[in-house]
């Protein structure tokens, strides 16, 4: 089953388990989370990427406000220190900015946890460089000279075929190996997966420190996610990518179309099948999915689209959903 298929079983699901629990309630019971899931209590470990954090963590707090029994935790290991944790247990959901890799699913089969994948917004992967900068377009061939790893470039006046004149040292930033972002970027640009150059300055999981690196060099380029970008807009600017058809700009626009070409990516969380039997866990499921659009749009992500979701839902009905 696709997971575009499951999001809507399981929104379905949801609402059968929480719709049954109304039922049998009481008339005088009247603590309810603004969920339906009664009096829901206990907590919910969620770990991954630093890009879904900011997501995640803005539904939680609002779940978190209607149903004050439950604690929710997000952490920012990165999609794959995310996984690591989440494949040995430690955690109930995990955030991620790339789909689960072979090892990882096959550590998930080691430790016996089951999962789901949910596609819960979108993301235009953005190269960033200082306002000061006169260039506006890079191909993915200059990037890959940029940032492959036999690069020797180290001013921009040295990438091949540059129209714009700009004779200014780079200062390069960009995730640490854990980051799916970090992990996306160097198959897409780079052609192969964790190939990149090692003389940059490595951030870990703070994307807000590639915003600040970028801001403070003139020569500054680094990467993170859409959202990042949209939240420091006008202190920094976005590359725009030219992927053989032109130059293209990230935006909400050109992420949903797959016009911004290769950085579009979707942004995915992971609940355990373990973690799905309890209340709390499903509540929260069903409240994510019922308000990431609205919350993905405040925060400068780019949300599904009304198209994406009526396809969604009219594959579940096909399976009898």
């Amino acid at each position: 089953m696709t997971s575009s298929k499951w999001l809507a079983v399981l929104v379905a699901a949801v609402t059968l388990v929480i719709g049954v629990a109304a039922c049998g309630s009481s008339d005088d019971d009247t603590s309810r989370g603004s969920s339906g899931g009664g009096d829901l209590s206990g907590s919910i470990r969620i770990d991954g990427s630093s890009t879904v954090a900011p997501l995640t963590e803005a539904v939680a707090e609002q779940f978190m406000a209607e149903n004050s029994g439950v604690r929710v935790t997000v952490g920012t290991s990165g999609t794959g220190g995310g996984f690591e944790k989440f494949c040995a247990g430690e955690t109930d959901i995990s955030d991620a900015s790339r789909e689960i890799e072979p090892e990882e699913v096959e550590a998930c089969k080691k430790g016996g946890v089951g999962y789901k994948d949910v596609h819960i917004a979108t993301d235009a992967l953005t190269v960033m460089i200082n306002n000061e900068n006169p260039v506006s377009c890079l191909t993915v061939d200059q990037l890959a000279a940029i940032w492959g790893p036999d690069s020797k470039i180290n001013n921009w006046s040295e990438i091949p075929d540059l129209k714009e004149s700009y004779d200014e040292e780079l200062a390069l930033f960009g995730p640490g190996t854990d980051s799916g972002t970090f992990d996306y970027f160097t198959e897409s640009i780079n052609g192969e997966e964790g190939v990149t150059r090692k003389d940059y300055n490595n951030v870990g999981e703070d994307d807000n420190a590639t915003v600040k690196g970028v801001e403070g060099s003139p020569g500054g380029m680094g990467y993170a996610g859409f959202s990042y970008y949209t939240e420091n807009e006008g202190s920094l600017k976005a590359l725009e990518v030219d992927n053989g058809k032109g130059c293209v700009p990230p935006s909400v626009d050109t992420a949903q179309d797959g016009s911004y070409a290769p950085l579009s990516r979707p942004l995915f969380i992971y609940p355990s099948e373990q973690a799905l039997q309890k209340p709390e866990v499903k509540a929260f499921i069903a409240y994510y999915l019922e308000n990431v659009g609205s919350v993905a749009e405040s925060l400068g992500f780019v949300p599904l689209t009304e198209e994406q979701l009526s396809e969604s839902e009219a594959a579940a009905k096909k399976i009898g959903a």
